[in-house]
């Protein structure tokens, strides 16, 4: 009897020891890598350049690469977008429409960051074709880590203009 109350303390303290290792290697696999945000924000801002690249450009394709295939944009006076596709629908029409040479300038004012995400805060101007500021306001881009390069999953804005004006 003695034996067996041996034997079943030991197998006790050795399921115990190996619990604790087995813990302590979950926690050492999931400890994630701190986000170097000076590098972030230099990253999202080259991001930010290329859509306004390409809406300088005209080119709709340009300026939907921003997007993930699954993104959602909402903008001032109108459904959300839902898709890519959809999105870029849409910034074809805009550009088509586009008689005055007009683009935009988006600069990361804010960004945060955890994980996989990230979510920016930035200013926008809109120019005419001779560079005349002719509307400015915020947006907010929701980004996420997908195969090693982040992809903007939400996005909404808002301009400064007053409903007086005229939008």
């Amino acid at each position: 009897m003695k034996k067996i109350i041996q034997l079943a303390s030991f197998l006790t303290i050795l399921a115990f020891t190996f619990s604790a290792c087995n813990n302590q290697q979950k926690e050492e696999t999931t400890k994630v890598e701190p986000i170097d945000m000076a590098a972030l924000k230099v990253e999202i801002q080259a991001m930010e350049d290329a859509y306004s690249a390409g809406e300088k450009a005209k080119d709709a394709d340009a300026v939907a690469a921003y997007y993930s295939e699954d993104a959602v944009s909402y903008s001032r006076n109108r459904q959300p977008l839902q898709g890519r596709a959809a999105i870029r629908e849409s910034i074809a029409k805009s550009i088509a429409n586009d008689t005055l040479g007009e683009y935009s300038v988006y600069k990361v004012v804010d960004l945060y960051a955890d994980g996989n995400l990230a979510t920016e805060v930035g200013s926008w101007t809109q120019f005419d074709a001779a560079g005349t500021e002719t509307e400015n306001g915020y947006y907010m881009s929701i980004f996420e880590k997908r195969d090693g390069k982040y992809e903007c999953i939400r996005d909404m804005n808002v301009t400064t203009k007053s409903l007086n004006e005229g939008m």
